[in-house]
């Protein structure tokens, strides 16, 4: 099995993943669950090697991926060109300890 289910079914999960990439494109770091952020680093590398391509294919599939589109056009016209002559590794994940509530192991997703 290659992924986790985080407790959701595919739905809810595929929800959860386009509202936290949207959110993490627009402002290039984010603070979650260190299960949820090697989930999402994963689906992030995919889309910006997907905006690197730059054509109106790769385009219609980010915008299928993610939910706004003034966030693709910033990955299309920012971020995709910032790693433009990167061969992938466009996130780290730093680790931060547990979280106050229930002890869920939290971390940060950035744009290296």
């Amino acid at each position: 099995m290659g992924y986790s289910k985080l407790g959701r079914d595919s739905s809810a999960r595929k929800a959860l993943f386009r509202s936290i990439l949207t959110s993490f494109f627009l402002h290039e770091r984010i603070e979650t669950t260190e299960a949820k952020a090697k989930e999402i680093s994963g689906l992030a590398e995919q889309l910006i090697t997907l905006a690197k391509r730059g054509d109106l294919a790769a385009r219609r599939q980010a915008i299928a991926r993610l939910a706004d589109e003034d966030v693709v056009r910033k990955l299309f016209g920012e971020i995709a060109v910032k790693y433009s002559d990167r061969q992938g590794g466009y996130t780290r994940i730093l680790k931060l300890g547990p979280r106050r509530g229930d002890a869920a192991p939290m971390a940060i997703l950035e744009l290296v």
